[in-house]
């Protein structure tokens, strides 16, 4: 008889139970995986909470790169459309909505807090409004989808450049949080577990790298 909670099918595992049984590694690895899935997308909501209250609390965001939060938001964006257009399961990539929810609302705060605001700053938030929805709804050609898929490696890798060398310019990471910085970390590592668990294509995988 299947035994499924959420998504995740416990049959193999209470059969083994039953019959006095340890479960097999076959058992015991997609369970394993469905649950640390689960837990990284309720360990997102909170993930950068961290660096929004250090914001809020010192009502500054000396040595944050405003560069590198948008290309997050715009990574995020990329990499959230693609997962629900290929229809993966919730648990492969929840944390992303709520980490594109996060991080929005982070660039909003940070925008806040650097007033006057430049030309260039707004025109590259009115251009995301403007693409966003398109991109979420998976309403572009496939061929260019796959491409800006494949894109979004790069753009987190150089979300990172701007914020590195932002820390060497000032010898001092300012406002930048730590603990935020280490959850994103663990929770990468995590899921490159439950990525293969739940055979995300590699491409998939290399995101989280």
């Amino acid at each position: 008889m299947r035994t499924e909670i959420f998504g995740i099918d416990l049959s193999c595992v209470v059969g083994s139970l039953t019959d006095g049984k340890i479960p097999e590694k076959e058992c015991l690895l997609p369970l394993i995986s469905k649950l640390l899935g689960y837990s990284i997308v309720a360990a997102s909501t909170i993930v950068k909470l961290p660096q929004i209250l250090k914001i809020l609390q010192h009502r500054s965001v000396r040595g944050l790169s405003v560069a590198a939060f948008e290309l997050e938001v715009v990574g995020f964006t990329i990499a959230l459309s693609y997962c629900l257009h290929k229809g993966l399961p919730f648990s492969a990539f929840g944390e992303l909505l709520f980490l594109l929810i996060q991080a929005i609302i982070l660039v909003g705060i940070i925008y806040y807090f650097s007033q006057p605001l430049g030309t260039k700053t707004w025109v590259r938030a009115l251009i995301y409004c403007a693409l966003s929805p398109t991109i979420l709804a998976g309403q572009i050609d496939p061929v260019l989808f796959e491409a800006l898929y494949a894109s979004q490696h790069a753009i987190f890798f150089f979300a990172r450049v701007p914020q590195i060398w932002e820390n060497y310019k000032n010898k001092s990471t300012g406002e930048l949080s730590f603990l935020t910085s280490f959850m994103n970390f663990a929770g990468s590592m995590v899921r490159v577990f439950t990525s293969v668990q739940e055979q995300v294509p590699m491409s998939g995988i290399l995101e989280f790298d």
